[in-house]
């Protein structure tokens, strides 16, 4: 049998075309950004309604609440901008083209894979930043979330346009559970050398063994949920996953934040099956803490899952109109029920509050009241003979009840515990450490959005957020401190393959939705906005009240009574009975005449038709209910992620000039000024003072006698220290040194050096010492402008906890590297050496000693340890 030929699979990725973004610069276009954009801003943000009161307490809280939170909002800069659709047409357009089509078209051809990314108005300049909209596209950031959701509500408007935040902080139990140092490995021990975290952002956000421990935790989460509120739209909502060790400060916290008349609900799922290493009661999962904006205005889309408890359901109904109990063992499911039986329970058919008058209601020979105190749930008397002529009335011994069928609605709403949330078969692989179950956050995001909302989460993580968000077609913008999560996230949502959902704007969707309804398709343009939503799968909920309006029962029950009644009289006539609807026998009798057996077969046929036609009437008049998480599907097409940025805030922030472009003394600045250069600045100093600067060996460690503000442009302090050979502060015995502080976020140039040992030459200061996170590669080479030695030290990455860092004058926080004298050599002459590969000679290193002033050289065997960057 030949192989069948199917054309190529179609890949389509989901734009919000209809919705837009501000232009903002990429990395490269920072040097031609008008000046005052350069520059962060302050927002300032309430800390404490004490209309609120009470309110939880804690550690440091008063003193916060006398000042506003104010925090920096730094530009952002995209570094990258990734379109899978594009790379993937491109791969596809090129793998179909011939060597020779590919060798004449070398050089020639250059696709514009990003034509859709920017999207500004004609006339207008790529160069306007925050003055126009371009189109959307989703973000990865990196940066701090307090400091980037500022900037997004302050730069870029989207105050109060997000409909979705999904927050899953460090759960405030310890730190080496909370960062994964490497994109290769899950495991987060944090008890090897080689597996600690460098990157300054990431030390900072996610050390909740902070100096006051979970003080400064409540602290860190109230400052971002007081931020991310002003992103929420009125209707919106927050979920914020946390464990039991915490739950219940967490949720006081969000009563300050959000407002009690808020809580929406508490979320328990389900992780695991349960830690067996726990000495107590083993926990089995963890919880989320769902808070609306304003709850009066809450988006809500209920969930629904299948109804598999049947408690109650103790009757069966056959075809032919009889009906009786259930056994115990049918009812266990032990013994398979009969073909065609439905099952079902009878409920009450009564409504409390007396009738204005009498509603006597006959049915099967027998007269039943409503009673003095209640009335018919159905519209009396037409409702209730509807309900009578759809076989829905039970009679018990004494009155007569509704007949609900377990099929009329299979469906139960989605309650707050969630148990097939546990983490057993992951069906995600698992990348990261503190990986959250794509499920649940699936769920949170279909409660509380629709297709084409914006969905923000500044807790990255591996990227399940975005994943989830793109699936199901929502715009997203994740933050994270963490370039290995960024790069796991990213990983993760460029590679993925996502379901083709079906556009209710568009032909093949709006076909569909007739199908399903049972209607002619709707005419008109389709334009595949996603903000329509999808064509989802729907399940009749048949009720009472539906019955009782539904007036076509009267039309079928009229078209089929005629033949009915006819055949009652000739099967009465040929059996000399005097038999009702509800007396004739179910099932004929061997005994009766061909005749009768016949007239009863005809007669059982057309009442089986007429409640055929009832039953599917009631079926399509019927209400429905969408599932939300059951969308039709195209398995013709493939989907790719839709384009998105990846982005990072400014990394250019200079110490002493704040956003005017004035100088800041560091002695002046006061505390309440959260994120601002000149607290950094003053941290830096405090902790030089304390510490003092290392180098290779004990003794020449810089200790300084007095450490003064600097009023310079480069230069920000003053440093003293003693000579060798005198006592610290002796007059002519001291030395004078000029204190740079490079960038928080950023490295130090050659020119900064330059310039600052300028400034230091100027002032008439002995040494220039630098502090700095990272140097260039250029500046390395930098170590003395005329007279003046250039002392290049390096800050440890703890140092970027600023206020939360313990001030003990241990650890080597400032260290100095000595400059080494090394040769590049060929060798390609050696045994085993490539082609182009060089050996490079270390001959020794020069060390600075602050004592004498001068360089000190020492041989290979002073140097403890070096290493080649490969890079």
């Amino acid at each position: 049998m030949p192989a069948r030929s199917t054309g190529p699979k179609q890949v389509e990725a989901i734009t919000h075309s209809s919705v837009k973004r501000t232009n903002i610069p990429t990395a490269e276009d920072r040097s031609v950004m008008a000046e005052a954009d350069r520059h962060s801003i302050e927002v300032a943000y309430a800390r404490r309604n004490r209309d609120l009161d009470p309110q939880l307490v804690w550690r440091g809280k008063d003193e916060q609440d006398q000042h506003d939170l104010v925090v920096q909002a730094p530009p952002l800069y995209i570094q990258e901008k990734v379109h899978p659709k594009a790379l993937i047409d491109d791969l596809m357009r090129r793998s179909g083209r011939s060597r020779e089509e590919e060798a004449a078209a070398a050089g020639g051809f250059q696709p514009d894979l990003f034509s859709d990314f920017n999207g500004l108005p004609e006339g207008v300049e790529r160069t306007d930043f925050y003055e126009h909209d371009a189109n959307w596209a989703n973000r990865m950031i990196l940066g701090d979330s307090l400091l980037v959701m500022a900037s997004l509500a302050e730069r870029e408007g989207l105050r109060g346009k997000v409909q979705c935040i999904y927050i899953d902080p460090p759960y405030g139990i310890k730190f080496n559970s909370n960062f994964q140092w490497s994109t290769t490995g899950r495991t987060a021990t944090g008890d090897r050398l080689g597996e600690i975290t460098r990157e300054p952002e990431q030390v900072k956000a996610f050390r909740d063994t902070w100096r006051d421990g979970i003080h400064s935790y409540l602290s860190y989460l109230r400052d971002r949920c007081l931020v991310a509120r002003t992103l929420l739209d009125e209707s919106g909502s927050v979920f914020l996953q946390i464990s039991d060790e915490n739950v219940h400060v967490v949720r006081s916290l969000l009563d300050e934040v959000f407002g009690s008349d808020n809580f929406v609900s508490l979320i328990s799922f389900v992780t695991t099956s349960g830690f067996t290493q726990a000495a107590e009661l083993p926990r089995k999962g963890d919880y989320i803490v769902w808070y609306a904006r304003s709850k009066p205005q809450l988006k809500y889309r209920p969930l629904w899952e299948e109804a598999h408890d049947r408690q109650g359901y103790r009757w069966l109904h056959f075809p032919d109109g009889s009906f009786r109990g259930m056994t115990k063992q049918k009812e266990r499911g032990e013994v398979p029920l009969p073909d065609g039986a439905r099952i079902y329970k009878p409920g009450d058919l009564k409504s409390q509050g007396a009738a204005s008058e009498p509603q006597p209601f006959e049915f099967e020979g027998k007269v039943y009241d409503s009673g003095a105190n209640s009335h018919w749930k159905a519209s009396y008397p037409a409702g209730m003979n509807r309900l009578a002529h759809a076989g829905r009335i039970h009679v018990a011994r004494n009155s007569i009840q509704y007949r609900r069928f377990a099929d009329d609605f299979p469906y139960k709403v989605r309650t707050n515990f969630w148990d097939d949330t546990g983490t057993g078969n992951f069906t995600d692989p698992k990348v990261f450490v503190v990986q959250t179950n794509t499920k649940v956050v699936e769920r949170c995001i279909l409660l509380s959005t629709d297709p084409g909302d914006l969905v923000l989460d500044p807790t990255c993580g591996s990227g399940t957020t975005p994943n989830a968000a793109e699936r199901w077609g929502r715009r997203w913008i994740t933050i994270d401190t963490s370039r290995v999560a960024l790069t796991l996230a990213r990983t993760r949502v460029m590679g993925a393959r996502y379901p083709y959902y079906l556009l209710s704007d568009s032909d093949e969707g709006k076909e569909k939705e007739a199908e399903v309804r049972r209607v002619e398709p709707v005419a008109g343009m389709s334009y595949r906005d996603i903000r329509q939503g999808f064509v989802y799968q729907r399940v009749p909920h048949v009720t009472l009240g539906a019955i009782a309006n539904n007036s076509e029962i009267d039309v079928i029950w009229d078209r089929f009574q005629p033949a009915l009644e006819s055949l009652r009289e000739q099967l009465n006539s040929a059996l000399d009975e005097s038999w009702e609807d509800w007396e004739i026998p179910r099932a004929d009798d061997e005994r009766w005449p061909s005749e009768a057996r016949e007239l009863h077969q005809r007669w059982s046929g057309q009442r089986h038709a007429r409640q055929q036609e009832i039953d599917a009437s009631i079926a399509a008049k019927a209400d429905f209910e969408l599932l939300y998480d059951k969308p039709y599907e195209d398995p013709r097409t493939v989907r790719v992620a839709g384009p998105f940025t990846v982005e990072s805030n400014s990394p250019h922030r200079v110490l002493g000039v704040d956003e005017d472009d004035e100088l800041i003394d560091p002695a002046g600045t006061t505390e309440g000024t959260d994120g601002a250069a000149g607290d950094f600045g003053a941290m830096i100093l405090e902790q030089l003072r304390t510490a003092g600067v290392q180098q290779a060996h004990k003794e020449d460690r810089i200790e300084f006698s007095s450490l003064t503000p600097w009023p310079g442009s480069m230069i920000c302090a003053e440093g003293r220290y003693a000579e060798s050979g005198s006592e610290a502060g002796g007059g002519d015995g001291e030395k004078r040194a000029g204190i740079f502080i490079g960038p928080e976020f950023g490295t130090v140039a050659r020119p900064d050096l330059v310039e600052a040992a300028r400034e230091a030459a100027d002032a008439g200061f002995d040494v220039l010492i630098a502090c700095a996170f990272n140097y260039e590669a250029q500046a390395t080479e930098f170590d003395r402008l005329g007279r003046i030695p250039v002392l290049k030290a390096r800050m440890n990455a703890d140092l970027h906890m600023a206020g939360e860092l313990k001030n003990t004058g241990k650890g080597n926080l400032f260290v100095i590297f000595g400059e080494p004298d090394i040769d590049i050599l060929d060798a390609s002459g050696d045994d085993g050496a490539a082609a182009g590969q060089i050996k490079v000679r270390v001959n020794g290193v020069d060390v600075f000693h602050p004592g004498t002033g001068e360089v000190r050289s020492d041989g290979p065997d002073g140097i403890a340890c070096w290493f080649i960057d490969t890079d």
